[in-house]
């Protein structure tokens, strides 16, 4: 299996992650191996002695092999509309058994007022954004989107059959702001509503994206844990890109699942930044201001905090953790702001 050089478009949302939301609709066949494997976390696990009652289990979405004319496609409704920037069709593991080719179609259903039950229909006009490419076995298969367009649904097609262990559709994440009220209380750190994790000193053990995720962590390698760090007075801080700028007037953290690794206690600060500006993010020249003090954290446990020190706005937002551990989500309730 080849772990290719991951391009930059890789550090933006996946669109199509179950865990944000992304569904697999429709398949043409997926006899071998479910299509809902296609959006899980990862890049899928080879098991050598695991078999079924119809053959190998494979971890990704696996067809059969075909013997009447024509291909294979997959339908997958994304978690939210977004422009695309690129694409990564992973083959892990399928090595005598993955597509020689694949292409990908795109819908937008919002602009076209389309449910998920007529997305088959003939009235879907389906726009080609990643024309008939070439798959290497065993590999991620990168392939950068530069259509421009903004999408509700993709279309898979591979060519003729085999398997895929995971697409992922990288891109950003669109919200019609105008629709939300300014006394509307959201998660301005949710990923799901456009925030990103943009920048942290560690995650040694799980990713920082995990912070931003809907729902509770499934379990401890479903947050931002860092690695042990035996230096006095260390810290350790992630930074999170609001979803909107806005003002912040209730915060939980949760350590859920974090025991024996949970940090002793977290501090919480915001600035105003342009994205354009967020090499300066890991410098001494952002003024940071309190949000939340210095508050003590207790072991898988939902901590709600109202006193807010600075309520904003703010455009980005500093989670520091004392002196290292793990954190599972985090939430800033909000207002937006002009």
């Amino acid at each position: 299996m080849k772990e290719a050089t991951a391009p930059a478009f890789t550090k933006l949302t996946d669109l199509a992650a179950e865990r944000l939301g992304g569904k697999a609709l429709w398949c043409t066949d997926d006899f071998f191996a479910e299509k809902e494997n296609l959006l899980k976390p990862g890049r899928g696990i080879f098991i050598a002695d695991k078999y079924t009652d119809r053959g190998k289990w494979m971890d990704g979405w696996e067809s059969r092999r075909k013997r009447t004319p024509g291909h294979d496609w997959c339908v997958i409704r994304l978690a939210t509309e977004g422009q695309i920037h690129g694409v990564d069709i992973d083959t892990n593991f399928f090595l005598g058994n993955h597509p020689p080719h694949a292409s990908i179609e795109a819908f937008n259903a919002i602009d076209e007022n389309i449910s998920d039950n007529d997305i088959l229909s003939e009235k879907i006009k389906w726009k080609e954004i990643l024309p008939k490419s070439p798959l290497n076995p065993g590999s991620q298969n990168f392939y950068e989107i530069k259509d421009g367009g903004s999408y509700t649904h993709i279309r898979l097609h591979i060519y003729p059959d085999g398997g895929v262990a995971r697409l992922k559709v990288y891109g950003d994440v669109k919200r019609d702001w105008t629709q939300v009220k300014k006394d509307e209380v959201i998660d301005l750190a949710a990923a799901i509503n456009g925030a990103r994790s943009v920048l942290c000193n560690d995650m040694f053990f799980s990713h920082m994206d995990n912070l931003i995720m809907p729902g509770r962590g499934v379990n401890m390698g479903d947050g931002w844990e860092t690695k042990r760090n035996r230096t006095p007075n260390n810290r350790d801080w992630v930074i999170v890109r609001l979803a909107h700028k806005g003002k912040v007037n209730r915060i939980l953290v949760d350590t859920c699942h974090f025991k024996g690794n949970y940090p002793d206690s977290c501090l919480i600060e915001g600035c105003v930044l342009d994205v354009k500006d967020e090499a300066l993010l890991n410098t001494d020249k952002i003024q940071w201001k309190t949000i939340l003090a210095q508050s003590k954290l207790s072991a898988d446990h939902e901590h709600y905090f109202e006193t807010i020190e600075n309520a904003g706005p703010f455009t980005h937002v500093r989670l520091t953790i004392f002196p290292d551990g793990g954190v599972s989500r985090m939430r800033l309730y909000g207002t937006i702001t002009d």
